[in-house]
């Protein structure tokens, strides 16, 4: 009789950091775990987002019971309009979670036909074969939870992204008691998040920024920006109630920032007090010294209201020399030109920057655990086969060195994107592989593949240019009418355009009648020869587009 395995089958997330996603199958049943974006990186170009390719589950669409999301984060949240677009599934988030998704769908006027069940940590729900129960974590974002799902084989704990904070702004704190029950009782596999497995020790609480802060806000002497992640409620929060210490008002300014600080408010995550908050309009009523101004942009994002405000572009948001602009942030990798120009400008503004403050204590925490609460986890949970995710390769193979060191893991397995990782009590290894990969999408008015082709066309035009040559013929004679228009874009290739223009005619000369009466064959001859002058001249490989005008 043959043995049923359990299937964990990494979607996204395995290799990159962003685009989380990740799909646990027993027979004909699947559940989904998160479904994030990532944000492009510079060399694809004028792509807006990229989501996991779930061709996977799409060929196995009746079998998807739903998508369970851990938290808020646009790396486990983004790509949901994408795959609910494909896939008719429940969303199951905790109440925070469920916020974020309600204003992305709604966005995308997807919020009337999806079905969004709230759950709880500790509430345990059944889909399919699987018993979820949501385990409490702590994060940069609220109301985050782990998943422990009974599977027919064993305990699968997935972490979601955490650091262990006992001592939370909303003293809603880290469950190891809940992992520690689970220890017990026994865990076949330990999903466990390693963005932070290159930093030794622990991750400070969010409570560490508070010092440095205040000490930042007793020194302001006139107006005070703040700038840190949108969903950084914890931050949000600190800085309302030092603005409150400090007898300043608050303005909140940028849509994802004002968004973000309302739930905050509904859901009782911040409280403010009558009058604390002012409308951004108001901000020149009070005197300098009385203004704290909440705004989003902290990674330089070209139309964020800090980017706009530190060129004096924004109707509310006006820096003036003595001012105060605080970033509350990590600088994300691949966005330090974007923030030194923002900074930049902010200099040139006169005002006070400050960023990457370690020096002098800390303006940021990260919200994922270091090495120490890894290990931590790991010595709670002891679970037979330990699974690293959420980064790139080296971030995945060097959690598993990690994992094994502490002698509470039997067999560390690194998995990548694709890979199928078959399980059951006793045995679990990687058999087979599913396509995987990365979408892109152009997000306007509606979601656009953006096929690897268009990208290279986009790359061409972005290095090498582009040459238009306009020919009129004559329909009847095949004559050419007026010598070839040559447009030549991108590149310096001015000096060739009476060359190009010769060598298109003996190109046409060359042709017999038949030749020219197929405009196809004129095409690629004329596009050729133009590739084989200019690439000998200039060096360049430009898009060679003939275009044929019919007198």
């Amino acid at each position: 009789m043959r043995t049923e395995k359990l299937h964990i089958i990494p979607l996204g997330g395995l290799g990159e950091f962003g685009m989380n996603c990740l799909a646990l199958r027993w027979q004909d049943d699947i559940i989904v775990i998160d479904a994030g974006l990532m944000f492009p990186e510079s060399e694809l170009l004028g792509v807006d987002i990229v989501v996991p390719d779930i061709t996977y589950l799409i060929e196995n669409k009746q079998q998807v019971r739903g998508i369970v999301l851990t938290h808020g984060h646009e790396d486990h949240i983004g790509g949901l309009p994408w795959i609910l677009n494909e896939l008719k599934v429940p969303v199951y988030a905790t109440e925070f979670t469920l916020a974020y998704v309600e204003g992305k769908l709604e966005e995308h006027q997807m919020l009337d036909e999806t079905e969004l069940i709230e759950i709880a940590p500790n509430e345990k729900f059944t889909l399919g074969p699987f018993t979820i129960e949501p385990i409490r974590v702590t994060h940069s974002l609220v109301d985050c939870v782990a998943l422990a799902i009974e599977t027919p084989v064993g305990i699968i704990i997935h972490t979601g992204d955490f650091k262990i904070d006992l001592a939370p702004l909303d003293d809603k704190a880290f469950d190891l008691h809940a992992f520690a029950e689970y220890g017990k009782r026994g865990v076949l596999a330990l999903l466990q998040d390693s963005t932070n497995v290159e930093r030794p020790g622990y991750t400070p609480s969010e409570r560490a920024v508070i010092p440095r802060l205040d000490e930042v806000f007793s020194q302001a002497r006139k107006k005070l920006f703040l700038s840190c992640f949108s969903s950084s409620i914890y931050r949000i929060r600190i800085a309302m109630e030092l603005a409150r210490k400090h007898g300043r008002k608050v303005a909140v300014i940028g849509r994802s920032m004002i968004d973000s600080a309302e739930i905050a408010q509904d859901l009782g995550y911040i409280e403010t007090p009558p009058g604390l908050i002012v409308n951004p309009g108001q901000v020149r009523d009070y005197p300098p010294e009385q203004m704290l101004v909440l705004i989003s942009g902290t990674q330089g994002e070209p139309m964020s209201a800090l980017s706009r405000a530190a060129v004096d572009n924004h109707k509310h948001a006006r820096i003036e020399p003595g001012d105060t602009v605080v970033l509350s942030s990590r600088i994300i990798p691949g966005n330090e030109k974007a923030i030194f120009r923002v900074i930049d400008h902010l200099s040139r503004r006169e005002a006070t920057v400050i960023y990457d403050d370690g020096q002098h204590g800390l303006i940021h925490v990260s919200g994922h655990g270091s090495q120490e609460e890894m290990r931590l986890l790991i010595n709670l949970v002891r679970p037979k086969f330990f699974i690293p995710i959420h980064g790139d390769y080296r971030y995945l193979s060097k959690h598993a060195r990690v994992a094994l060191e502490t002698g509470a893991v039997e067999h560390a397995i690194v998995m990548e994107d694709g890979d199928v990782l078959e399980l059951d009590a006793d045995d679990a290894r990687k058999k087979d592989k599913v396509t995987a990969g990365r979408i892109l999408i152009d997000s306007g008015s509606s979601i656009d593949v953006v096929e690897d082709l268009v990208i290279r066309d986009r790359r061409i035009l972005s290095e090498d240019g582009i040459v238009l040559t306009v020919l009129a013929i004559n329909k009847k004679t095949g004559k050419v009418e007026r010598a070839p228009e040559i447009i030549m874009r991108g590149f310096g290739g001015s000096d060739v355009t009476d060359q190009a223009r010769e060598v298109v005619l003996k190109t046409l000369d060359g042709l017999n009648s038949e030749q020219k009466s197929d405009y196809g064959m004129v095409n690629e001859k004329v596009r050729v020869e133009l590739k084989k002058l200019i690439q000998k001249s200039t060096g360049r490989r430009p898009m060679i587009m003939p275009v044929i005008l019919e007198i």
